[in-house]
């Protein structure tokens, strides 16, 4: 198992089997949404925000 560190609240945890390089996860302390950056080393940063594009 990788165990990665969350950028917004510093809690330690584990990543699932699998996970693979811009993947999202949600921390499961602070529930904020993650992009795995890398592996090897692990490391997370905010997951991008979607812009609403109301139809155009």
């Amino acid at each position: 198992m990788v165990e990665v560190i969350c950028p917004e609240c510093e809690a330690q945890f584990e990543l699932e089997p699998g996970t693979e390089v811009h993947e999202i996860v949600v921390c499961p302390e602070c529930g904020v949404e993650l992009e795995v950056i890398s592996l090897d080393p692990p490391q997370l940063d905010l997951a991008p925000m979607e812009e609403e594009d109301w139809g155009e």
